[in-house]
C-alpha cells in the first residue's frame, strides 16, 4: 500500500511539474516606435492566472490600461480534444522622449506559484514627420502613417503687411473620434484676426488618401489673417483633444482546429477601446514683406487687395442751407474692415460733419470680401456754381505686385439762394433725420405805440446783481467742466478705458438678443467682440499686439487675481471654439453669455 501512494504521489508530481513547464507568459510589443506615437503593449498567458502585476513603464505615458481578455482554442489530435485558455492584459502607452528603454518583466500567479514575463528593450526614435500626430501604423510599403493627427495648412507663407491669408486647420483620422476640444489656442501675435468657421453645429467631412492610407478629413477651424508689420511672423501650434476608438483583436492560440472560430470570429474575435488623444498642429512661420516704396501714391492709406471705388450723390441742385448727401463705397476682398476710405475735400464755404461709416462683409474659404462706405451730411452756406473735385483711392494688389488709384466722380453743383442765406439755416444732430431749421425764433419786429415805464427796473436792482453772480457761477462751474471733459477726451487712453465697459455691456446685449433667436454666428461675433473690445480698451493693447498672451501678462501686471485671469483666458478659448463642440447649441450659447457676464465684472472690480 505505502508503495501505491508513493507511485501516486509522484505522478501527481511530475504532472503538475509538466503543467508548470507549460505555462507560457511573453510579451508582445513593437519594437521601434517614434517620439509621440501611442502603441500596445499585451502580456498573454495561455491558462488561468490571478493577481496580476503590472511593470514600471518608466519614460512612457500610460494612456489606458489594463485591459484584459481571453480566448480559448480547441485542438483535436488523433480522436484526443485538448482545450487552451489565453488571458491577455493590454496596455496602451505614448513614447515622450528618444532612446532605448528595458520595460522590467511583469508577474502573475499561476497555481500559487508566481510567473514572470519576459523584460523587453524597445528603441524610440525622433519624428521626423511634417505633422505632429499621436498613433501610427504600417502601410502595406512598411511605411508610417499617423492614425489621428492634426495639420495647419495656411493659404500662403509669404505675404506682404495687409495681405490676408487663410489658416485652415483639418483632423485626418482612420478612426472614429469624438468629443474635440481646444487645450491651447495660438496667439497670433502680430496679425489681425477672424475666426471665418461656419459648421453650424456640424464638422463637414471628406476623404483623401495619403502615404497609401485612405483618411477621413474636417476641418476644425478657419482663421483669416492680417499680417500688421513686417519680418518672419510664427503662428504657435493648435493643441486639441479627442477620444478615439481603438480596434483591438483577441489573440487565439493557432494549435488546432476551432470548429466554432469560424463562425464566432467576426463576432467575438474583436472590442473596441476609448483613449484620449492629445494632437498638436506644426508651427508655421509667415514670411512677411513691407508693401514697396516704389511708386508708393500719396494716397495709399493701408489697402491691400483688390478694390473697386465709386461715390454717388442725391442731388447737385439745391439752395444754400440745403443738406445734400455724398456716399462714397469702397468693394473688393482684401482687408476691408481695416482700411481708410479718403477723406474729399469740400469748398471751404460748405459745411461737412462726420461720417456715417457702414461696413458689409462676407468670409468663406477664400478669405474675407465685402463692402465699406462713408456717407456724409454737406451743407452749402453760400450759393453758387462748384466744383467737387474727384476723390483718389489707392490700393496695393498683391496679386499684380503694383498699386493701383482709382477716382471718384467729378460734381457739379449749383447752389441757388435761399431767403435766410447767411441769417439761418438748418443744423445736424447726427444724422440725416436730425437736420433742423435754426432761425425761426426771430420774427420780424412789429411797430409799436408809445412806451411807456411801468413798475420797477431790474437793471441795477438787487435781483440784478442776484442773477449777474447766479450766471457768473455757472459760467465757472460750466467752463471747469468743459475744460476737464476737454482735457479728458484729449486722453485717449483714459477715454478708453472709461468707455469700455459700457461698450461691452452694449455688446453683450446684442450677443443675448441674438442668443434669444438661436443665431449661432451673430451671437459668437458679438460676444467674440464684447470681450476682445472690453479689454483691448481696458488695457490699451493696440489691434496688432492682441493676443491671448499679451492679455494674461497685463492682466497679471495690473494685480488681477490669477484665478480671475485664467477665467478669462479660458473663456476666450470657449468662445473662439464653442461653435464646433458638441452638444446642444443654445445651452452652449446660453452658460458662455453667463460666464461672459460674471468674468467681465470681475475684471471691472479689479481692472478699474
Amino acid at each position: 500500500m505505502k508503495n501505491i501512494c508513493l507511485t501516486i504521489l509522484c505522478l501527481l508530481t511530475a504532472f503538475s511539474l509538466k503543467a508548470q513547464d507549460d505555462v507560457s507568459f511573453k510579451v508582445i510589443c513593437k519594437k521601434q516606435v517614434v517620439v509621440g506615437e501611442q502603441f500596445q503593449v499585451s502580456y498573454e498567458l495561455n491558462g488561468e492566472g490571478k493577481n496580476f502585476e503590472a511593470p514600471n513603464f518608466n519614460n512612457f505615458e500610460i494612456i489606458g490600461g489594463p485591459f484584459s481578455s481571453s480566448s480559448s482554442s480547441v485542438q483535436i489530435v488523433n480522436g484526443s480534444v485538448t482545450k487552451t485558455n489565453t488571458n491577455t492584459y493590454s496596455f496602451y502607452l505614448r513614447a515622450i522622449k528618444e532612446g532605448k528603454f528595458t520595460i522590467p518583466a511583469a508577474t502573475i500567479t499561476v497555481k500559487k506559484q508566481k510567473v514572470k514575463s519576459n523584460s523587453f528593450e524597445i528603441e524610440v526614435l525622433k519624428d521626423n514627420s511634417v505633422v505632429t500626430g499621436k498613433s501610427s501604423s504600417q502601410t502595406a510599403s512598411g511605411g508610417t502613417v499617423k492614425d489621428v493627427f492634426l495639420e495647419a495648412a495656411p493659404s500662403k507663407k509669404t505675404a506682404f503687411v495687409g495681405e490676408q491669408i487663410t489658416l485652415t486647420y483639418k483632423i485626418y483620422y482612420t478612426l472614429p473620434i469624438s468629443n474635440l476640444s481646444i487645450s491651447k489656442a495660438p496667439s497670433y501675435s502680430g496679425f489681425w484676426t477672424k475666426d471665418i468657421t461656419d459648421h453650424n453645429g456640424v464638422m463637414q467631412q471628406s476623404s483623401i488618401v495619403r502615404n497609401e492610407q485612405e483618411y477621413h478629413v474636417a476641418t476644425v477651424q478657419e482663421i483669416v489673417l492680417i499680417p500688421q508689420k513686417p519680418g518672419t511672423l510664427t503662428i504657435d501650434p493648435l493643441s486639441i483633444s479627442c477620444m478615439a476608438q481603438i480596434r483591438t483583436e483577441k489573440k487565439q492560440q493557432q494549435r488546432g482546429y476551432d470548429p466554432f472560430e469560424s463562425f464566432f470570429g467576426d463576432i467575438m474575435g474583436t472590442s473596441y477601446t476609448n483613449v484620449k488623444k492629445e494632437l498638436v498642429s506644426q508651427p508655421i512661420d509667415i514670411e512677411v514683406r513691407q508693401v514697396p516704396a516704389k511708386d508708393k501714391p500719396e494716397s495709399f492709406k493701408g489697402a491691400v487687395g483688390q478694390f473697386t471705388f465709386t461715390s454717388k450723390i442725391d442731388k447737385t441742385e439745391m439752395k444754400s442751407n440745403d443738406a445734400f448727401t455724398i456716399t462714397f463705397t469702397v468693394s473688393g476682398k482684401g482687408n476691408i474692415e481695416l482700411l481708410d476710405i479718403p477723406r474729399p475735400v469740400f469748398p471751404p464755404d460748405f459745411e461737412v460733419y462726420d461720417p456715417k461709416i457702414t461696413t458689409n462683409t462676407k468670409s468663406n474659404a477664400y478669405g474675407i470680401s465685402g463692402s465699406k462706405k462713408a456717407e456724409y451730411v454737406v451743407i452749402p452756406r453760400v450759393s453758387g456754381d462748384f466744383d467737387l473735385k474727384p476723390t483718389k483711392f489707392s490700393y496695393f494688389d498683391p496679386a499684380k505686385n503694383k498699386y493701383v488709384t482709382l477716382e471718384s466722380e467729378t460734381y457739379h453743383l449749383k447752389v441757388e439762394r435761399s431767403s435766410n442765406e447767411g441769417g439761418g439755416g438748418i443744423i445736424y444732430a447726427g444724422g440725416q433725420e436730425a437736420i433742423k431749421v435754426v432761425g425761426s425764433d426771430i420774427r420780424h419786429i412789429m411797430t409799436a405805440g408809445k412806451l411807456k415805464k411801468q413798475g420797477v427796473l431790474l437793471f441795477a436792482s438787487p435781483m440784478y446783481f442776484i442773477i449777474l453772480a447766479a450766471l457768473t457761477v455757472i459760467f465757472a462751474i460750466a467752463f471747469i467742466s468743459y475744460r476737464r471733459i476737454h482735457k479728458f477726451n484729449q486722453n485717449q487712453v483714459l477715454v478708453r478705458n472709461k468707455k469700455a465697459t459700457k461698450i461691452a455691456q452694449k455688446r453683450l446685449h446684442n450677443a443675448y438678443s441674438y442668443l434669444k433667436i438661436k443665431d449661432q454666428n451673430h451671437f459668437y461675433e458679438e460676444f467674440s467682440q464684447a470681450l476682445w473690445g472690453y479689454i483691448s480698451d481696458k488695457l490699451n493693447i493696440s489691434l496688432s499686439q492682441l493676443s491671448m498672451d499679451t492679455v494674461q501678462e497685463m492682466m497679471l501686471n495690473k494685480n488681477v487675481p490669477e484665478d480671475i485671469v485664467n477665467q478669462f483666458i479660458e473663456l476666450l478659448n470657449n468662445c473662439e471654439f464653442a461653435r464646433f463642440a458638441p452638444g446642444d447649441p443654445e445651452k452652449k450659447m446660453d452658460d458662455l453669455y453667463q460666464k461672459g457676464v460674471d468674468v467681465i465684472a470681475k475684471a471691472e472690480r479689479n481692472l478699474s
